[in-house]
């Protein structure tokens, strides 16, 4: 079981070159980093986890990814560098493949792009995006960059998203780009995504028992889409505070599940590279998981 650490990040974590350099050394397989881009003053959506309903304060601290990223790929040399998620409609496509392939090219081929279509509309309509079509604008930007990453002269025609021909350079290190992993949560929609446009489908707290429902079920929705079902690859991201135990471990993997990033949610708060070092215990059930 490869074993990952995802963190929120502000200017009270730290440097997140000290944070991805303690991670790599104390086993980690993937540094995580989230996002948000701004958020809203006033709104009326209702927050799911949190006793109030108000999305955290440090919701608006959170730190560019992809910088963030950029100063952990100087201070590693392992380490898989990922983000969880980045919340690609709100963003320019042509953009953001530009930063993740020049991410990807600095980092020597260690890019994961874990992406949502994001849950808040106030936020989404700040950015300029649908709520109600958001799904597709994730869709097709995805199909963009790919297209940006691949090709010499990248077009794209879409419903939201449209550029003619141009040309993007650096391409990515990793032969047809970084691998791009869902991070929606909802069992019932994301499977069909992930078949359907993912490299593999990462959501939050999925039990082993609804993993073991859901993973066939989506590399079947793979191959009816035309791909290879055993190439997607799947995560869970642990939001709990407690990590699991090495039973747990177990029948994760018997489920299909390669990859449990643990999220270091504190980090937002305080030293990064202490939170990190807290939940190394976790690095050892794995092993002992076997």
């Amino acid at each position: 079981m490869k074993i990952g650490v995802a963190a929120f990040l502000t200017e009270h974590s730290g440097n997140p070159g000290d944070i991805a350099s303690e991670a790599e050394r104390l086993g980690f397989e993937s540094f995580w980093v989230a996002e948000h881009l701004v958020i809203p003053t006033t709104y009326t959506t209702h927050y799911i986890r949190s006793a109030d309903g108000k999305v955290p304060e440090f919701y608006a601290h959170l730190v560019d990814p992809f910088v963030a990223l950029a100063i952990a790929a100087h201070a590693t040399s392992r380490i898989l560098l990922g983000t969880s998620v980045c919340l690609i409609p709100e963003r320019n496509p042509i953009e953001t493949a530009k930063a993740v392939a020049t991410l990807d090219l600095y980092s020597r081929g260690r890019v994961i792009l874990g992406v949502g279509a994001g849950w808040f509309p106030e936020e989404a309509a700040i950015m300029g995006v649908d709520f109600k079509r958001r799904w597709r604008h994730l869709r097709e930007s995805v199909e963009a960059m790919r297209e940006l990453w691949t090709k010499d002269d990248a077009s794209y025609e879409g419903e939201i998203i449209k550029f003619p021909p141009v040309k993007m350079f650096p391409k990515p290190v990793q032969k047809a780009g970084p691998p791009i992993i869902l991070g929606a949560h909802d069992p019932r929609y994301a499977p069909k995504r992930a078949a359907r446009w993912a490299d593999g489908w990462m959501p939050g707290n999925l039990s082993p028992e609804k993993a073991a429902e859901v993973i066939p079920q989506t590399r079947k929705l793979a191959e009816a889409n035309g791909r290879d079902p055993n190439s997607l690859e799947f995560g869970v991201l642990m939001m709990a505070a407690a990590p699991p135990s090495v039973e747990a471990i177990k029948r994760y993997a018997a489920a299909g599940v390669s990859r449990i990033v643990i999220m270091a949610a504190e980090a937002a708060a305080r030293d990064g590279v202490a939170v990190v070092r807290g939940l190394a215990p976790i690095i050892e059930a794995a092993g002992a998981a076997g």
